[in-house]
This record gives C-alpha cells, structure tokens and sequence, in this order.
C-alpha cells in the first residue's frame, strides 16, 4: 500500500499531552504580549482504519501562553464524543471520509473531530469542525474541554467551522447545513451567550460551504459550485465533485434578518476555503477572500490516495468581490497573483474596512505546506514577503495589536513554525510594521507541532489566570 504523507514526518500525530513552563526565548519577547496563541488541527489518538485522509484525525490544541516576556506550551485533545467512545473501547472505532460510512456508528456516520478551527468567544474556546458539527468548549489555559457548547440550550444543532465574533458588539455568527432541505442554517448568538436569531437559508441543493463574511450589518453566506457527488454518496461514500456550470453564489442578509432577505448575487464558478473581510461601502458591500479557481483533481491522477494528494495542492489568489445592493451587480477583481491562503487581520476590525492583511504563501512542495508568510496592504495593492527559511513551515497567523496603537499595523505577527532541521517546533513573533526584518523573538517548544489548521489569539484580559 502507498505510504501515506499525512501520517508521517511533519503530520505525523504526537503521542503525548505536554505541559511546559519558562520556554527558552531566542530575542527578546515584548512585555506586552499578553494572551495565549492557539492552534487546532488533526491528532490520531488511535492508528485510523483504511485510508486516512489528512481531516480525519481527532482534534488537537496547541497553545502558548505568553506573558511578561515568558513563554508556557501545552497541548490536549479535544474531548468529543466520539474521542471519549475511543478513548473507552481502546480502540479507533471510525474509519474516515475516504472510506464508506457503513462501518461506522449508526448515530454518527463520519466522525465529528473538532479538528479544524478554534474560536475565542466570551472567556472560552470553541473547538469547530469542517463538516458542521457540535461546538465543544474549552477553557483557554487548560485546554481542558468544557463540554458541548449549546449556548444554554438556545442552539439546537450543529455549527460550522468558521464562526465569526464582531468584537464591537460581542455576537458569535455562524451557519450549519446538511443533506436535507433548507440545506443550511444561519445563526447569531448575543453577547450574553445565546441564540438570538436563527433562520433557514433556502439552497438549490446540498452544498459544501466552508466559510462566511460579516460586515456591521450584513452576514453573507456561500452557495459555491463544489458538491458531493450524488453517485458516490448513495454508495456510501464521500466524493467531491466541482460542477462547472453553476454560477458561485454569495448571500448577503441582514444580520438579525429572516432567510427570506437573502440577496444572491452570482459570480465566475470558484471555490472558497476561507474569507478575509467585508465591509460596508455606500451601497455596495465589499468581500475579500482567497480564491480556488479549479479545486478539482489534476486529469491523470489515479487511486485514492494520489486524488487526496491532489485535491490538497490548492492553488488560491487574494480576490475582491463589489455586490451593489441597490442593482444586484456583481463586479470581481483578483488582487495578486501569489498563491496564499489561510488569512487574518486584526479581529477588532472584523465587518469593518482594513488595510492589512496576512496570509501564508502555500510552498510547491506536494503536500500542503506554508514556506512565507505574507502582509498585504489593502489600500496600496502592495504585498511583502516574510520567507521562513529552508526546511521550515508556518502556520496560520495571528495578528496582535499593540495597547494604544494608532497605526493599524502596530503591533505583532505570530506564528508555529515547524524546523525540518531540529524536528521541533517553535512560535516567531514579527513586528508587523517591520514584516521583513528578522523575529524579534523565538520561542522554542519542546516538541513537534504537527502541521495543521486554524488559529486564534485570546487576550490576556479574557484569560481566566490574568
């Protein structure tokens, strides 16, 4: 059997929860930077049955509490339900999306990891996943998972992976969807910790929507032309398929509104792994995101593993969407030609005009890897280059303002940096204004960091030991 890549090296899982204390600190770590950088991504606890495909793997959180100019790491797996079934029988008892579901527990087909992104709302973590699943708690210093998320009992469902909080008003929104009519659902829960709004969204069909866009008063959903392929699925099995003739579509409705005043607005067929920002402008409202123009499989690829292979290599540019509210016009525009993707900007100017933002540039390499990490300026159309260096792979970033910063670029750029060469890894801190020049700081782990997913800063003032 081909050895799969996903299950070795830099993906390979970690076999241990560590907790360390006063991590060496190569420069000088500014005494300000004041919170914990935590990083989600998948972690076999137990040897996957079959194939396994790089999301399978069960959720796991890095994180590194920084403060006073010291450094601390841990890591814990998230403590699903189904990681807790696993965890009881000793045994993996899920196969993954690669192989057909009738093997798997009845009650739950695929195996909802929480593997995939990880939001700071209120004083507590949400472990998220790709497929829309529960939302588990977790506290932000232990990492010790809190529990199913159900935002006192108001959500009754699923959440999707890409959560947004306004960090104006405090609101959570989200969206879930699923198999069945309406498709998907779109929530908002208050700053007090419930579901205030929730309503259906009306599709054509089943989709496979992964991210969405706020803006101050406008969430916008995606209706994108990548679906399951109906042939496959009533076999049991989990294929994609990339269906050209469907326009992307992409849904602006009032944030507190009812489904029925969603306005499409159709554009070129693409894909979206994940949005930059929105914003308001007059009529218009304004969407940046990083656009996959063919995620399809390369023609000649053959066997399941070299089509995951493929399907992994994205190939995605900054692009920037102008849907005119008062006409229903759509106009598109590509903003670079760099393959990037995985972007921040500074939360506090989420749903609001920026003009920085920082991406990873996706390496060459045939599985997924980010060998520089990339800083936009918006308003100038210019972007600079942070390059990590040979055998040395980032992560997504976080951006963390100065206190009292003026200039929207002042303050820190962070990421987990996997080093080949040591096999370790570490977190390099930037000075944003100065995105070229050499890491003000090094910390070093003391263990690898598996390559993996998303990413959130939670500020000290949220931390629960502040």
């Amino acid at each position: 059997m081909p050895v799969n890549p996903y299950l070795e090296g830099r993906y390979a899982p970690v076999p241990d929860e560590l907790t360390a204390d006063s991590l060496e600190v190569v420069g000088t770590l500014p005494e300000e930077l004041d919170g914990v950088y935590v990083r989600n991504g998948p972690n076999p606890r137990f040897a996957p049955p079959g194939r396994y495909h790089w999301f399978d793997g069960d959720g796991m959180l890095h994180a590194v509490r920084l403060r006073g100019g010291r450094a601390a790491y841990r890591n814990r797996w998230v403590r699903t339900r189904a990681f807790g079934r696993e965890a009881a029988a000793e045994t993996a008892l899920w196969s993954g999306v690669m192989e057909p579901v009738a093997g798997n527990p009845r009650d739950m087909p695929l195996k909802d990891t929480a593997n995939t992104d990880v939001v700071p709302f209120g004083d507590r973590l949400i472990a998220l996943w790709y497929l829309t699943g529960a939302a588990y708690a977790v506290d932000p210093v232990s990492l010790s998972t809190l529990g199913v998320e159900d935002f006192d009992g108001t959500l009754r469902g699923d959440m999707s992976a890409h959560a947004k909080v306004d960090a104006r008003t405090g609101e959570l929104m989200f969206f879930d969807y699923g198999p069945a009519p309406p498709y998907m659902r779109y929530g908002v829960v208050g700053r007090e910790g419930r579901v205030t709004n929730l309503v259906d969204i009306d599709l054509p069909g089943p989709r496979l929507p992964h991210d969405m866009a706020i803006t101050e008063r406008h969430s916008i959903l995606m209706d994108l032309p990548l679906v399951n392929d109906p042939e496959a699925a009533r076999r049991g099995r989990h294929r994609l398929l990339f269906d050209r003739d469907l326009a992307a579509r992409f849904g602006v409705v009032p944030r507190h509104g009812a489904g029925a005043e969603v306005r499409w607005f159709e554009a070129e067929p693409c894909y979206v792994y994940h949005s930059v920002n929105a914003w308001e402008e007059g009529d218009e409202v304004v969407l940046d995101l990083c656009r996959v123009k063919r995620p399809e499989i390369a023609s000649g690829s053959t066997g399941t593993l070299e089509r995951m292979l493929a399907y992994l290599r994205l190939d995605a540019q900054l692009q920037r969407y102008r849907f005119d509210l008062r006409t229903g016009a759509t106009r598109e525009e590509q903003l670079d030609d760099a393959n990037a993707e995985f972007p921040a900007i500074d939360p506090a100017r989420l749903g609001r005009r920026c003009r920085h933002a920082y991406t990873v540039h996706i390496s060459p390499e045939t599985t997924f890897l980010f060998d520089a990490l990339m800083k936009y300026d918006l308003e100038r159309g210019t972007a600079e280059t942070h390059p990590l260096g040979p055998g040395r792979w980032g992560s997504e970033v976080v951006f963390v303002p100065r206190s009292g910063a003026t200039a929207e670029d002042d303050g820190w750029v962070l990421s987990y940096v996997l080093d080949d060469a040591t096999g370790r890894s570490e977190v390099v801190v930037l000075e944003a204004a100065d995105f070229t020049a050499p890491p003000v700081a090094r910390v070093l782990l003391p263990a690898r960091v598996p390559i993996g997913f998303h990413a959130c800063w939670m500020p000290g003032a949220a931390v629960s030991d502040s």
